[in-house]
């Protein structure tokens, strides 16, 4: 039988290349449910294409377009968070690729693992802000396979391994379109700039956090989840090539890497067949044409997000909760041209700052932090935009609370 496929997410980058490994594989693969946000052209075109039996889109606003344009075809058309977790649950499903940006994806998400579905996820906010609900939910039914390709080289490489112990994990970046500048060439760099990614083809909101190393950081929190290990034992290191995803040290100082072309087609195609391997179409690995592999340390006093990350889940309870919030709407305002490329880690810091990190008892205790945050770093924001031509208190480049060279 073909296994049955919801995609949360689907018109977004990781949506859309996983609709790309299914239409390879239509023998292996079955799409029974999509959800989008707002983009209804192209959520049109993969309707007509998959035919799913149920859809949602999360702009309310957008349905009755939706339903204009599908008059006549055989499907259920649904909206909202509500209309999603619907989709996220369906009986007809045995695999739910969780590829929502950001926290919209957290409680379908969370429902899907109720419904005892396996987790496809691309959706690292998830854990960020309720991994200990989350991999508690997991204990009472259904597997979670990473796609995130660093947390899904670690799952790679632990295959067969996984009672040995772990020394450490090393986690692989890219370091971004402004890994070589200097952070006072950072004061001025533009929106085109940040999204102009290296290596890999992202949605916007993504890219942004992969120019601040706030994706590093929020894959850090991810991935002692994940892999229940000790904030210690979690490295980065830049690696420009993008070629080995991360790697794992075992205590016996044996090294463990998953290498492949930076290709998100990959790691998906790993996760919607885990255990078996499909086969793909890409390119081979050239290494002799590559020459070379080169690493370097990440540098703490540019990329102040990634030592923001470390202390948030050092600190633990629901400080990664507005962490990841006041990092939503400072990278939202930063595309909105509303705020500058510096201040988005500003925002961040003042948030933390302000927040009272309680402990995580249930769902409700993490929204409350999530709409604290959002509310307390839109008031930054709203600040820095009034402070814009003058001085304020949130205008010099903050002082890091943690040094997290140690974990380097």
């Amino acid at each position: 039988m073909k296994k049955r496929i919801v995609i949360l997410g689907s018109t977004g980058s990781i949506g859309a290349n996983t609709l790309s490994v299914i239409k390879q594989n239509q023998d292996k693969f079955q799409v029974t449910g999509l959800t989008a946000k707002s983009n209804v052209d192209l959520l049109e075109q993969q309707i007509r294409e998959f035919k799913p039996r149920v859809v949602s889109i999360f702009d309310k606003g957008k349905v009755s377009d939706l339903e204009k344009r599908l008059k006549g075809l055989d499907i259920e058309i649904l909206c909202g968070e509500e209309g999603t977790v619907k989709v996220a649950t369906l009986k007809e499903c045995d695999m739910v690729v969780s590829a929502m940006v950001g926290s919209a994806g957290l409680i379908p998400t969370l429902k899907a693992i109720e419904s005892k579905k396996d987790i496809a996820l691309a959706n690292k906010e998830v854990l960020v802000m309720a991994g200990e609900i989350i991999m508690e939910k997991l204990e009472k039914g259904g597997n979670l396979i990473p796609i995130d390709s660093e947390h899904n080289a670690i799952f790679q490489s632990l295959v067969g391994d996984r009672e040995n112990l772990i020394r450490r994990l090393i986690l692989t970046a890219s370091g971004g379109p402004f890994v070589h500048l200097s952070l006072s060439d950072l004061k001025y760099v533009s929106v085109e700039e940040a999204l102009r990614h290296p290596k890999w083809e992202m949605g916007e909101k993504v890219s942004i956090d992969s120019a601040t190393m706030m994706n590093k950081g929020l894959e850090v929190i991810e991935a002692k989840w994940l892999f229940n290990v000790k904030i210690e034992q979690i490295e980065i290191l830049i690696h420009p090539q993008s070629i080995i995803h991360s790697m794992v040290e075992f205590v016996d100082g044996s090294i463990i890497a998953q290498l492949s072309p930076p290709d998100m087609k990959i790691p998906i195609s790993y996760a919607l067949n885990y255990p078996k391997r499909l086969e793909n179409k890409l390119p081979s690995l050239n290494l002799a044409k590559i020459g070379e592999l080169t690493f370097l340390k990440p540098d703490p006093d540019k990329f102040l997000c990634l030592s923001y990350a470390y202390e948030a889940i050092r600190k633990g309870g629901t400080m990664p909760t507005a962490l990841n919030a006041s990092n939503e709407i400072a990278v939202q305002s930063f595309l909105k041209r509303e705020i500058s490329f510096l201040d988005i880690p500003r925002v961040i810091r003042a948030t933390m700052n302000d927040h009272n990190a309680l402990k995580v008892n249930k769902l409700d205790d993490v929204l409350r932090a999530d709409k604290w945050a959002r509310q307390r770093a839109k008031e930054i924001v709203a600040e820095l935009k009034k402070d814009s031509k003058k001085p304020s208190k949130y205008t010099s480049i903050p002082e890091k609370n943690i040094d997290f060279r140690q974990n380097i």
